[in-house]
C-alpha cells in the first residue's frame, strides 16, 4: 500500500506508517480510554496492545487505508488480543474500508493531525477529589505527551498517566482551582489557570494545539 501524503484538508499525517491486519466490532465510541459513547460519530477504533502504549494514542487520531479506501478514525480503546500493527475498528469505520463480509484485512495505517473545532478540555473522573485528582484531556489535535500541575510551592509537578487515559495524583491536587501545563507530543504547551474541580465534570482549556510542524 502507498504511503499516506499529506492530505488537502487540513489533516496532516506525521510518524512513520505501521502495517497490519483491520477487524471490526461492535464500538460505542467508549472503551478503555474512558471517553463517553459517541453515538453521533462513530468513526472510532481500538488499538493493539503494544501501539496503544499506556493509553500514549488514546484521543489520537489515525488515517487507516485498506484495499477499498480510507478512512480517518479516533482511537478510544485497547484491543489487548491484537497483535502490533493491527487495528480494531469500528463496523461504519471498516465498511469504508473494506467488505463487511471479509472480517479481517490488511492495513496501513498513521497518526494524523486534524483541525477540531474549540479548545482542549479537561474532564475531573468520578470519584475524583482534592486527596484523589484523575484528570483527563479530551478533543486535542494532538497526542498527549504529559500534564503537570502547579503546586503551593510554585513548582509544575508531571501526574502519572494511567493505562485507562487519566492523569492520576494518587495524594490529590487539593481542591483547586488548578493551573495545568498540557504538552503534546511536539513540544507545543498550553497554560491553563483558574480550572476549577467539577467531579465527573469538563471544563474547556484556553486553546487548541496547533498542527504539526
Amino acid at each position: 500500500m502507498p504511503i499516506i501524503t499529506r492530505f488537502t484538508d487540513g489533516i496532516v499525517p506525521f510518524g512513520p506508517v505501521h502495517t497490519g491486519e483491520g477487524t471490526y466490532y461492535n464500538a460505542t465510541g467508549a472503551g478503555n480510554c474512558l471517553f463517553p459513547p459517541s453515538p453521533d460519530n462513530l468513526m472510532v477504533a481500538a488499538m493493539n496492545h503494544a501501539d496503544y502504549d499506556n493509553a500514549a494514542l488514546c484521543g489520537a487520531y489515525i488515517s487507516v487505508q485498506g484495499p477499498d479506501g480510507t478512512v480517518l478514525v479516533r482511537i478510544v480503546d485497547r484491543c489487548p488480543e491484537c497483535p502490533e500493527g493491527d487495528v480494531d475498528l469500528s463496523q461504519e469505520a471498516f465498511a469504508l474500508i473494506a467488505e463487511p463480509r471479509l472480517g479481517r484485512v490488511p492495513i496501513s495505517w498513521q497518526q494524523v493531525s486534524p483541525p477540531l473545532d474549540g479548545p482542549i478540555v479537561y474532564h475531573f473522573k468520578d470519584g475524583s477529589n482534592q486527596w484523589w485528582t484523575a484528570v483527563q484531556i479530551r478533543n486535542h489535535r494532538n497526542p498527549i505527551a504529559r500534564i503537570e500541575y502547579l503546586t503551593g510551592s510554585g513548582i509544575f509537578r508531571e501526574v502519572p498517566r494511567t493505562e485507562y487515559n487519566y492523569f492520576v495524583e494518587a495524594s490529590g491536587m487539593g481542591p483547586g482551582p488548578y493551573t495545568f501545563r498540557v504538552t503534546d507530543v511536539f513540544g507545543n504547551t498550553i497554560v491553563d489557570s483558574g480550572i476549577p474541580h467539577i467531579e465527573n465534570g469538563s471544563i474547556n482549556g484556553s486553546a487548541q494545539f496547533p498542527p504539526p510542524p
